[in-house]
């Protein structure tokens, strides 16, 4: 199979845990910043490397924390992986994202045990208008960057401030020439909730996230991506981004963001 182009992808391996961006990563709130969506998802591939390197265990990635600890410069990572409280049924993973040396995104992951719970498994909405019934929304009128132009974006109405469901989908691979598991290339596409029901213009205001909780009671599948999603915005600078995740074929979940609400310089609070 011929190697696809780099361009082609959000990001390019250079090395055995270093991974250089291309400029479909390019940021929202910077353009020489990465969004922090692709970087997810690719948080979460160097996890399933790091397990396709043991026997199977059987158990699945349940929940995963991010933690934002600083500036996500456009340029070339590395990320190690490492087994925090190991065990057969439970397991607790970390990642650590360095740029320049300096850690900039710290990941821990819950892996749970796999049992057949088809007899009592329900809960939660229904499923979603599915995406061929939508007509496209271009995200690019709210908001600038390389990644928000690889995105094909269909609300299931206009989005309101505060409120929308919308569906996410790329045709931009995760890692140049590597085959991204369902769930790395569904995640790298679940940071964009938080641009997608915007409260406030995000040329007035700024409301970026600092983290990123999602919870899985399934295992996504499929290339579109769900967000059903609110945001509340406190009187004191905060914000939370809540989204109920989606696949085709109904709730996989849930998110969190919690958010650093601010004017845009020169403007008044």
């Amino acid at each position: 199979m011929p190697r696809r182009d780099p361009l082609d992808s959000y990001f390019e391996r250079t090395a055995e845990h270093r991974y250089k961006p291309t400029g479909h990563v390019g940021g929202a709130w910077a353009s020489d910043e990465q969004h922090f969506s692709p970087l997810g998802g690719l948080i979460v591939h160097a996890i399933d490397r790091h397990l396709a390197g043991r026997p199977d265990s059987g158990m699945l990635l349940s929940r995963i924390s991010f933690d934002i600890l600083g500036r996500l410069a456009l340029d070339e990572c590395e990320i190690r992986v490492e087994t925090l409280r190991p065990g057969r049924t439970i397991e607790l993973l970390e990642a650590t994202v360095l740029i320049a040396d300096r850690a900039v995104v710290r990941a821990r992951a819950w892996l749970l045990t796999t049992l057949d719970t088809g007899d009592v498994a329900g809960g939660g909405p229904d499923r979603l208008t599915p995406p061929d019934a939508l007509a496209p929304w271009d995200m690019s009128t709210v908001w600038p960057g390389g990644y928000i132009a690889t995105l094909d974006t269909r609300p299931l109405a206009p989005p309101q401030p505060g409120r929308a469901t919308v569906w996410i989908s790329t045709g931009v691979d995760l890692v140049a020439g590597e085959t991204a598991s369902p769930l790395a290339s569904y995640v790298a596409l679940v940071d964009t909730a938080n641009g997608i029901a915007v409260r406030q213009p995000p040329t007035a205001w700024m409301f970026p996230n600092v983290d990123l909780t999602l919870h899985f009671h399934r295992q996504p599948e499929g290339r579109w991506t769900g967000l059903d999603t609110s945001v509340a915005f406190g009187p004191t600078g905060q914000g939370i981004t809540s989204t109920v995740l989606h696949d085709l074929d109904g709730p996989v979940g849930h998110a969190q963001q919690i958010l650093t609400v601010r004017p845009q310089p020169g403007e008044a609070p």
